[in-house]
């Protein structure tokens, strides 16, 4: 019997557990909370992969979609906290939901151990060019001057997009109409370039062909530092709304009570891999910049999240049920 074996039977004799000894020992399992194509699935095939290859185990995807993500988020929840069964957490199940659902199937900040963020993307605050505005402080006055002429899009309430333009309002002061969509991001896109709404806080991937061709004007991005590849693009912050910082994130967890051990080598190794100069490249396919934290740097900053968007959906009153 090989040696680890029989140290691990020695301590369960004695009534001590022995998690994590040998970790992995079988298949993992990454649940992402939407279907294949999805942006959490694109975060999760290239690590699959690439902890496939590294530990010689089989990394499979499971995508299980539904409820906002909540479906997933539950399934990893009351999995086994043994580190074979991890969660890609994003914004709405790690986050925003707990305030949006008035009943939840998982304590949001207690049921997973987070190993690391892996992704972030910032949002495009986008104008029809026949808005007469060139900039984001002369968005907020017009906006001032004709409470509630705005009206903006999103992919439903509760979603990022929506979230941003609500915080938007609250920090400025300026009234506007939300209009959700079901169908993502293609149809409000499609309604901002024909006019029948004002202005979007949209993700990069839609938005962006347009920008350029100046089917629509970029007025800020969402992030607290500007991208490098848009130079001339300010940030929300620097444009006019000091602290305002709305990123869609998402990242690895694990079920509460998972060896520290486990969360470690997962840690390490997801460091790496994100490090990776290919993994920018698939990333970027999706509008999202590749990052990692520290597993108590990844709580602090799901805990921050969780208040600030509670606050938001509590002014509100947006409710999903």
């Amino acid at each position: 019997m090989p040696i680890k074996r029989v140290v691990c039977a020695c301590l369960m004799l004695i009534g001590l557990p022995c998690f994590g000894a040998g970790y992995p020992e079988k298949a993992i399992r990454i649940v992402t909370p939407f279907p294949a194509g999805s942006v959490t699935d694109l975060i999760a095939r290239p690590i699959a992969a690439k902890l496939t290859e590294a530990w010689g185990q089989p990394v499979i995807v499971d995508n299980r979609g539904g409820a906002g993500g909540n479906i997933a988020a539950e399934a990893v929840a009351k999995s086994a906290p043994d580190g074979y069964t991890l969660l890609i957490g994003s914004t709405g199940p790690n986050a925003v939901n707990a305030s949006l659902y008035a009943k939840m199937p998982y304590d949001t900040l207690r049921a997973f151990a987070p190993i690391t963020l892996a992704a972030t993307a910032y949002l495009m605050l986008v104008v029809h060019p026949s808005m007469p505005v060139k900039s984001v402080k002369e968005l907020i006055a017009l906006g001032k001057s004709q409470p509630g002429r705005f009206t903006f899009g999103s992919s439903g309430n509760g979603s990022t997009p929506h979230l941003a333009g609500e915080l938007f309002s609250s920090m400025t002061g300026v009234s506007m109409i939300h209009v959700p969509y079901k169908g993502g991001s293609i149809q409000y896109t499609i309604d901002l370039i024909t006019g029948r709404l004002d202005l979007l806080f949209a993700s990069v991937l839609p938005v962006s062909p347009h920008v350029k061709t100046g089917r629509l004007k970029l007025l800020a991005i969402s992030a607290d530092t500007r991208d490098p590849s848009l130079p001339d693009a300010p940030t929300l912050s620097e444009a006019g709304v000091p602290g305002f910082d709305v990123r869609s994130w998402y990242g690895l967890l694990a079920a509460a009570g998972t060896p520290q051990s486990t969360i470690d080598k997962l840690h390490a190794e997801l460091v790496k891999i994100l490090a990776l100069p290919e993994i920018k490249t698939q990333y970027a396919t999706g509008g999202l910049i590749p990052t990692s934290n520290s597993p108590a740097e990844f709580s602090a900053y799901i805990k921050r999240e969780f208040d600030k968007w509670a606050k938001v959906v509590g002014a509100v009153g947006i409710r999903v049920d």
